[in-house]
Parts: C-alpha cells; structure tokens; sequence
C-alpha cells in the first residue's frame, strides 16, 4: 500500500500486514484483539469508546470492543460476540436483532442493555487529524575556507579567550577537544617558534 502523511505530505509504501481498514470511524478490518485494546486505552480515548473490528476466530462475524472506567483499577476494555444468522441479520444478545452494524451502534448508542456502558464514541487514533504541514526555515550553510595547519597560529588553538563571530578559522568546538585531549594524555602544549607557529616534533 502507498500512504501519505498528513503531516510531512512524503509517501512511502506499507506492507499489507501492517495495515487496516476503518469504516464509519468504528469498523476496524485487519486489527486483532491485542491492539484494539492498545488502541482504546490510549489517552485520547474515554469510557464508552469503542470500535467493531472482524472477528479472528469466526469468519463473517464481528467483535465490539468498549473501554470502560472501573472506579477501584484502571480503566480495561470489554469485548462481545456479533453474530451473524443465516438471515444476515447481527445480534450479541439473541433475544434481540439487528439488520446491520450500524442498525446496532444505533441501538447501543441510546440503550446499554446488558454492555458495559452506552458506546459514545468511536476509537480515537491519534494523528487523524490532519495537520497541516510547517514551512520550516532551511538552517544555514556557513562554509570556511580549508584549515591550514602549517600556517596556523598556536594561539588560536589555546587561546581562552572568545574570538569574535566569524573571524577564528578554529571552531570552539574543536578547541575544547583539543584541550581536552592534552589534559587527558598530560601533555604540554607544543612550543611556539620565533613566529609564533606551531613546532614538528620529529
């Protein structure tokens, strides 16, 4: 499958087994028990939310799954059977019937009737939402001349003082690793000829 994201607008491809399908916002194809438990529990979901996923052990058939609050523990999700009859028709209680899944999200929707609690609201997934991408400013290139070392002055290198914005060709940076280098080995630094450049030790 080719997907785009909504927040960076790049498209790349996803295996099949790593996707699912939603319907009506509360109708999962593809999304086993485990991760519709993962999916409800999420923080942006609430007691009541639920979504209605493909059953995994009864082909044609379906499972509710509802996240309800429990005052003594932590919140938990209850799963029930839809069966199917030969007729089409969908039930989780058989005493009572429905011709089609949202015929029955309707129906639980406004009357408990043996769930845990009404459902409220379809599963949440974070990042549905689009939102739109940011024009972010491209960071700027600074590119210094190349570093000769046989012309370099020594005090560049152990000078503590800050150089001013742009005019040292040693970058603080590689200063401090310097200097953290010849403490690390007690290592004086190198003397300085008569111009004041750096010595080869032979």
């Amino acid at each position: 499958w080719n997907v785009v994201s909504l927040v960076t607008g790049k498209e790349c491809s996803v295996p099949s087994s790593h996707v699912a399908k939603v319907w009506h916002r509360w109708l999962y194809e593809g999304v086993s028990r485990e991760k519709a438990e993962e999916l409800l529990l999420l923080p942006c979901n609430h007691s009541g939310s639920f979504l209605i996923r493909e059953s995994q052990t009864r082909q044609g058939c379906y499972s509710l799954s509802v996240r309800r609050t429990n005052l003594s523990s932590w919140d938990s999700v209850k799963h029930y059977r839809i069966n199917r009859l030969e007729n089409g028709w969908l039930y989780i209680a058989p005493r009572l019937t429905f011709p089609s899944l949202q015929e029955l999200v309707d129906y639980y929707s406004e009357i408990g009737d043996g769930l845990c609690c009404l459902l409220k609201e379809p599963c949440f997934i974070q990042g549905a939402v689009q939102v739109p991408a940011q024009n972010l400013a491209l960071p700027v290139v600074v590119k210094k001349s190349s570093l000769n070392w046989q012309e370099l002055d020594s005090s560049a290198l152990f000078s503590e003082a800050p150089a001013p914005a742009g005019e040292s060709p040693v970058s603080l940076g590689l200063r401090e690793a310097i200097s953290s280098y010849l403490f690390l080995t007690e290592e004086l630094p190198p003397e300085k000829g008569e111009k004041g450049r750096l010595w080869k030790c032979a």
